[in-house]
């Protein structure tokens, strides 16, 4: 793996960190900062349909942030791979959000896409699907 490739590697890491430092935060500037700000970006949040568009993402992350008193994103199996000017970072996340009085903690299978212009790497495409629920060797889904 060449130097560069390396180098570019950790750059889209710290802008994966970044995203979701800006979703735990409930911070709209925060968010707007990780993301281009073009026609043509994604985002497919769990259960939502397709987003098209900064201004769609972007009011899809104030909903969020409104709706939300408190995120936790804890990573697992973060892999990237960086082509160019374009890199992917896909993760497990384990979001746990409070909503009013009530809390809850999904596992979630996503892939973010990142365009680098003027040597800043930014979002264009975040997907999360939610993961089935996992069963631990042993267990069974029947009450004894």
């Amino acid at each position: 793996m060449s130097i560069l490739r390396i180098a570019d590697e950790t750059a889209v890491l710290a802008a994966n960190e970044a995203f979701y430092d800006a979703l735990e935060s409930l911070n709209v500037a925060r968010m707007n900062s990780v993301w281009w700000h073009e026609d043509w970006v994604r985002c497919l949040h769990p259960g939502w349909d397709l987003l098209v568009g900064w201004k769609a993402v972007q009011e899809s992350f104030v909903s969020i942030f409104k709706a939300t008193a408190q995120m936790r994103v804890v990573l697992s199996r973060v892999l990237v791979h960086a082509v160019g000017d374009v890199a992917w970072v896909s993760c497990l996340e384990q979001v746990t959000s409070t909503i009013e009085t009530d809390f809850s903690t999904v596992l979630v299978e996503a892939t973010n896409l990142f365009v680098r212009r003027g040597g800043e790497w930014k979002l264009a495409h975040h997907h999360a699907t939610p993961m089935p629920a996992l069963v631990t060797s042993g267990m069974t889904n029947s009450v004894q």
